[in-house]
């Protein structure tokens, strides 16, 4: 127990500020009793499901992100710390940051969220821009124009793949790219790149599974390829990537696609935190809990979101989604409240809203209710607005991004596309070996 706790006041700390960590300060904010340190790397929250507008120019950074302190500045027990975890003991509820610092509470909360899992595919973590946090869509924005610039100073560039786009992952984050990239391209190279015929970009998405986004019904499935098809986004399915070079990737059939933009969408696991703890950890790295929240043998720790295996009425886990987390996040909260009242805990009881996908401008699927009710089209566009609308932390972010999304819908402008991180841009076009037969030019 911390000298807090021994004086009556309960020191909860968090640890990550994303989804489940704000749900979590959310639902303590303003709790008697309860004095809460939520810890974070970076001093914002980030709306992470729209990472693809910004990596595609529809959003700015500022519309998806929203201050820690700005969030709790009204707060009398929510304190913010910018920090980042170097390790923890669950015996003592006690962290130590990367500047040595040491913070003990009563209750540990972790919350850490999830990091790219590349699978030991060779070249894929060197070569692979992934998507899961704002500087990941910030370096791969001045990548995809950096190629355009690039082609536009040198046409002979595109025969070794400058206008080449190899998606990898078939889940939402890469059919939301693709949808988004391609209506990029189109507005993109038919308004502002008048040299650079629409033709010369191709955009290929590679999964190992035999459909588009595995969990929705065999109609959605047929729904997105017609769209994406449409687009003219090339599929590989059914088939693993086996090497991602600096300027080509390969698939286990032999295809070769020349290529100076790579993104990795083939999945996450459990950040380092999660290996550190010394916690029992399953599936993908993460730290196995309870039905409550809680780990088994660890009392005073509980573990949500990304970073845990939350068990579902089926047997098997939770899916790694925003509004588990955020649903996590503020059942731990209650459970800790029970604890510190003397009642018993609950078990957590996920509330589905459903799932959805955008799939480019106008394009959008959707499967809600207990029945799993199937939308498609504007319809399912509108549901998909005010899905992630609610989820948004922030008033101001909220209207931003809808005026923002309702212009890009009824208009063909585009958000603002800067290139502004110099070592994503930087490309040595003489640094790959590629083997000999290439499928796509």
């Amino acid at each position: 127990m911390s000298p807090d706790g021994a004086n009556g006041e309960r020191h909860v700390i968090v640890i990550g500020g994303g989804f489940a960590g704000v749900g979590c300060a959310r639902r303590l904010d303003g709790r008697d009793g309860v004095r809460l340190t939520l810890v974070d790397r970076n001093n914002y929250h980030q709306f992470q499901p729209l990472l693809y507008q910004v990596a595609t120019s529809q959003l700015a950074p500022s519309d998806i992100v929203y201050s820690l302190r700005k969030l709790f500045r009204d707060s009398r027990n929510v304190d913010v710390k910018l920090a980042q975890i170097a390790s923890l003991d669950p015996a003592t509820h006690s962290v130590t940051t990367t500047d040595g610092e040491r913070l003990e509470g009563d209750v540990l909360v972790l919350a850490a969220g999830s990091q790219p899992n590349f699978f030991h595919t060779p070249g894929a973590e060197e070569h692979a821009f992934p998507l899961y946090c704002l500087d990941d869509a910030q370096r791969l924005r001045s990548r995809v124009l950096a190629v355009f610039e690039e082609a536009d100073r040198d046409v002979d560039l595109i025969a070794k793949g400058a206008l080449n786009f190899v998606i990898v992952g078939g889940g939402p984050t890469g059919v939301e790219l693709a949808g988004a990239l391609a209506d990029l391209i189109h507005q993109t190279m038919a308004g502002e790149y008048h040299d650079l015929p629409v033709t010369s970009a191709q955009i290929h998405i590679v999964d190992l599974g035999h459909t588009l986004l595995g969990p929705f019904s065999d109609e959605a499935h047929d729904y997105v390829a017609k769209v994406l098809s449409r687009k003219g986004v090339q599929m590989h399915l059914g088939v693993a990537v086996t090497e991602v070079g600096p300027g080509h990737v390969t698939l286990a059939d032999g295809t070769v696609i020349r290529t100076r933009c790579v993104v990795w969408g083939g999945g996450i696991m459990a950040p380092p935190l999660a290996g550190a703890s010394g916690l029992p950890r399953g599936r993908g790295g993460r730290i196995d809990v309870e039905s409550d929240l809680t780990v088994d043998g660890a009392p005073g720790i509980y573990a949500v979101g990304d970073v845990a295996n939350i068990p579902a009425p089926d047997g098997g886990a939770q899916p790694q989604l925003g509004s588990v987390a955020l649903q996590s996040g503020a059942w731990a909260a209650d459970n800790i409240l029970a604890d510190a009242a003397g009642k018993p805990r609950k078990s957590f009881h996920y509330h589905d809203k459903g799932i959805m996908a955008m799939i480019g401008r106008g394009a959008a699927i959707a499967e809600v209710g207990e029945h799993r009710h199937e939308l498609h089209g504007v319809i399912a566009f509108s549901a998909w607005l005010g899905v992630h609308a609610s989820l948004m932390s922030g008033v101001r972010n909220r209207v931003d991004a809808f005026i923002t999304w309702g212009s890009d819908y009824f208009t063909s402008r585009r958000g603002p596309q800067i290139l502004d991180r110099a070592d994503a841009a930087q490309i040595d076009w003489q640094d790959d070996s590629e083997p000999e037969a290439v499928a796509a030019p």
